[in-house]
């Protein structure tokens, strides 16, 4: 893939006010205060029927597939959620809930399970739920394939079907968190057998109609949904609006009924509307990060990888590109605000100094930079921003901006130095496995550390909260130290709705009421 190299005086610049002033303008509004986040529906208020919702969503491709292995963003899994469940869902307190799944035990050492399928649930097809149906779902991620569920099922030795609505899980060694690994987006339920994913077959609200890749999905609803109060809508339309600025304009202008990841400076503009509201989950978004390939030079050296973490000035970046409404990360994906996060690790300060020491005794390499808005909005002004704090430590980062289109199968992973976002996960060790552990596949640092991979499986099973709260210390300091991850920001989810949907809410795990509002929302 080919890219356009630009400095802080070329494109893609951070946004001032006047420019901000002259898009509320043209939408014909004002700036105002900010207005009271939230809008959400009341906890008594009555789910009604009806109506078609429209979504404006960031995170999308021409390469997405309906085939839930694949998901890598935002719209898959909200249209996943659509026509598909989870075996196991988050609740809004972050606890595991049953979902096809409806409950669960485990013996002691937590290596043996036993789950409960849930009766009476019934496929679009008509086919009725039973235990073969999630046991080939979870087989679709175990062995012989490229999906990113893999890793948190590969300590499964065995499952075996004990009825029609009951089925034991054997681990190779135990895992008090096995319920939130099967909460991941991409462990949905398939029907037995299943392989035809121009026609899914489901047990969601809604089941499809058509579907374009990065350009618009449609869905109706399946008129007979398993779970009361929920699946309201009488049909979902998807659109892929990648620019932040289109998805507010679509919003304020009616085209759609909800957008996801607001840009931060654009918060008063859609607070001025006397239509549209805003969901923020505080502390607990994407965690923005660079990331560089540990086992690709110059990045093999810790000295090199030092002096990208002192060479940025994260500060300057949440309060410019995020306005406030993120965190300052600390390299690791754990968030400040998680119970199990290192609060004694020190954070890393903008010291040029400091990097560029390091820098030299790395030997002076070149540095460049993959940045796209494909990855996440704010990338590229991020990017230039590093660039800046770099060039005061007479470090030339050189900043590539390149094409949104298939950058997940493209960029990361592959390039050396790019751009990549992290969602929440539920608990700390998927948060960590997934982005950490030596063996998993989405390992986007090629940082590998036997002690570490140790320390994070031992905390599986440690029972003593105290002792696990330290390995998860431990574990943090190890990534903080040495690994490639620059994590500069742990952003605020920021949604945008139209004040007629309801049931709209924070969620601790991902945006858009944990990419449910399909199946949570209505409208009053």
């Amino acid at each position: 893939m080919t890219g356009k190299s630009f400095n802080a005086h070329g494109s893609g610049l951070i946004l001032d006010r006047r420019e901000l002033m002259k898009s509320a303008a043209a939408l014909g509004l004002s700036f105002g205060a900010l207005g009271m986040l939230g809008g959400p529906a009341l906890a008594d208020d009555t789910p009604k029927k009806g109506g078609t919702l429209r979504l404006g969503m960031e995170g999308g491709s021409a390469s997405d597939s309906l085939d839930p292995t694949t998901y890598a963003d935002s719209i898959p899994i909200s249209y996943g959620y659509q026509i598909w469940n989870g075996l196991v869902e988050i609740g809004p307190d972050g606890s595991a809930t049953g979902e096809l799944l409806e409950s669960w035990e485990a013996k002691p050492g937590a290596k043996e399970w036993i789950f409960n399928v849930r009766k009476g649930v019934t496929f679009h097809s008509g086919k009725t739920l039973d235990a073969d149906d999630v046991i080939y779902s979870l087989n679709l991620h175990r062995g012989d394939t490229k999906s990113a569920a893999k890793d948190l099922l590969s300590s499964i030795t065995d499952i075996k079907k004990l009825s029609a609505n009951q089925i034991q899980i054997t681990l190779s060694d135990g895992n008090l968190d096995l319920p939130f690994n099967l909460s991941d987006y991409h462990v949905l339920c398939l029907p037995n057998g299943f392989k035809d994913f121009s026609k899914p077959d489901g047990t969601g609200a809604y089941k499809l109609v058509s579907f374009e890749p990065g350009v618009r999905l449609v869905t109706k609803n399946t008129g007979n949904y398993w779970k009361p109060n929920r699946g309201n809508f009488d049909s979902i339309e998807l659109q892929y609006i990648p620019d932040s600025a289109s998805r507010l304009q679509a919003l304020i202008s009616g085209q759609v009924d909800a957008i996801n990841r607001l840009d931060p400076k654009t918060i008063d503009i859609l607070s001025s509307s006397p239509d549209a509201s805003v969901v923020q989950t505080k502390g607990t978004g994407n965690r923005f990060a660079f990331v560089a390939l540990c086992d690709v030079d110059p990045y093999t050296s810790l000295d090199a990888r030092l002096a990208l973490k002192y060479g940025m000035d994260r500060k300057k970046i949440v309060d410019t590109v995020y306005q406030g409404y993120a965190t300052i990360g600390n390299d690791t994906t754990i968030s400040p605000s998680n119970k199990y996060y290192a609060k004694d690790v020190e954070q890393f300060a903008y010291d040029p100094d400091k990097a560029t020491f390091h820098y030299k005794k790395a030997g002076s390499p070149k540095l460049e930079l993959k940045v796209s808005e494909g990855a996440y909005s704010g990338a590229t002004d991020a990017g230039v921003l590093y660039q800046e704090a770099m060039k005061q430590a007479g470090i030339d980062l050189a900043v590539t901006r390149v094409s949104g289109d298939g950058y997940w199968s493209n960029v990361w992973l592959k390039d050396s130095f790019c751009a990549v976002y992290w969602g929440g996960r539920p608990t700390v060790d998927l948060q960590l496995s997934q982005t950490f552990l030596s063996t998993a596949n989405w390992n986007d640092t090629h940082w590998k550390r036997p002690d570490f991979d140790k320390v994070l499986i031992a905390a599986r099973v440690e029972t003593d909260e105290a002792k696990r709260t330290q390995m998860y210390a431990e574990a943090q300091k190890m990534i903080h130290d040495d690994g490639g991850m620059v994590c500069y920001a742990v952003g605020d989810y920021l949604d945008g709705y139209s004040k007629k949907v309801m049931g709209t809410a924070p969620h601790p795990r991902y945006d858009m009421c944990d990419q449910r509002i399909a199946e949570k929302g209505w409208f009053a």
